[in-house]
C-alpha cells in the first residue's frame, strides 16, 4: 500500500497538453481485449476521452500538474491492472456535501458504470468537457458531477475556498466541501427522490457518514482518510 498525503491548497493550476502515453501503446492489444470485456458485462461503458495526470508538485497553497488526454480503455486497463505505470496519475475533483447538522454524504455507485459498488462523494474522471483555454477546470467538473449525480445546483451549496488533495501516488483527489443549507436526512431524502426520477441514475443508494461506525469497505481509502481528518482530528 503506497503512503497517503493531503495537502490544503487554494490554488490549482493544471495544464493540459498532448503527449504520447507509451504505456497504452505498447499494450493496445491487451487493452483492447480487456475493455471487450468489461462491455459485455457492462454495456453502458464507451470508449470516451478522458485526461489523466503526471508530475505534481505542492508549493505553498498550490497545486501545480500537467495532464493529457487517453482513451478511457487505456485509463481502465492501468486502473485494473494494479497502476502499472507510475509517471501517472488519476486526478479528479470530487464535492464532500454537507448537510448543516454535520454529516457528510455519499453515493453508492449502480451496478452498470465502472465503479460498481464503490461509495464516495460526488465525482468524475475529468474528461474534454472540462478543459477550458488549455487547463484543466476542476471546479467546473466537480459542479457537473455533483448535478449529475445528484441533481444539486451550485446555488444550492456554499463552496469552501480550499481544497484537500489526498494524494496516493496512483490517485489524486481534489476534495472541497459543499456546505447544504439542510440536515443529512432531509439532503439524502432530496437526493433519492432525484435519483427516483432517472431511468438509469449513476448512483444506487445515498450514505450518511456521522462517525467512525458508519465508515465502510466500499469507501476508497482516500475518502476514509479525509473523512478522519474532518470528523475525528
Amino acid at each position: 500500500m503506497e503512503p497517503l498525503s493531503i495537502h490544503r491548497v487554494t490554488e490549482l493550476d493544471l495544464q493540459v497538453a498532448p503527449r504520447s502515453w507509451p504505456f497504452a501503446e505498447a499494450k493496445r492489444a491487451e487493452i483492447s481485449a480487456h475493455f471487450a470485456d468489461q462491455q459485455r458485462a457492462r454495456s453502458q461503458l464507451w470508449n470516451g476521452r478522458v485526461l489523466i495526470g503526471t508530475a505534481p508538485a505542492f508549493a505553498g497553497e498550490r497545486l501545480s500538474a500537467s495532464y493529457f488526454v487517453v482513451d478511457f480503455a487505456s485509463f481502465l486497463a492501468w486502473r485494473d491492472w494494479g497502476f502499472p505505470d507510475k509517471d501517472v496519475f488519476n486526478g479528479f475533483g470530487m464535492g464532500a456535501l454537507r448537510g448543516s447538522d454535520g454529516a457528510f454524504v455519499l453515493g453508492e455507485m449502480s451496478r452498470q458504470t465502472a465503479n460498481a459498488g464503490r461509495v464516495y462523494f460526488p465525482s468524475g474522471t475529468p474528461d474534454l468537457d472540462d478543459v477550458k483555454d488549455g487547463r484543466l477546470d476542476i471546479p467546473a467538473s466537480v459542479s457537473r458531477e455533483v448535478e449529475e449525480e445528484t441533481g444539486l445546483t451550485p446555488h444550492e451549496y456554499r463552496a469552501a475556498a480550499h481544497w484537500d488533495c489526498i494524494y496516493t501516488g496512483a490517485a489524486l483527489a481534489m476534495i472541497r466541501t459543499l456546505d447544504v443549507d439542510m440536515p443529512g436526512a432531509a439532503l439524502r431524502a432530496k437526493i433519492e427522490a432525484n435519483l427516483a426520477r432517472q431511468s438509469s441514475p449513476e448512483l444506487s443508494a445515498i450514505h450518511l457518514v456521522r462517525q467512525r461506525s458508519d465508515l465502510t469497505g466500499a469507501m476508497p481509502r482516500f475518502v476514509t482518510a479525509w473523512l478522519e481528518a474532518q470528523l475525528f482530528a
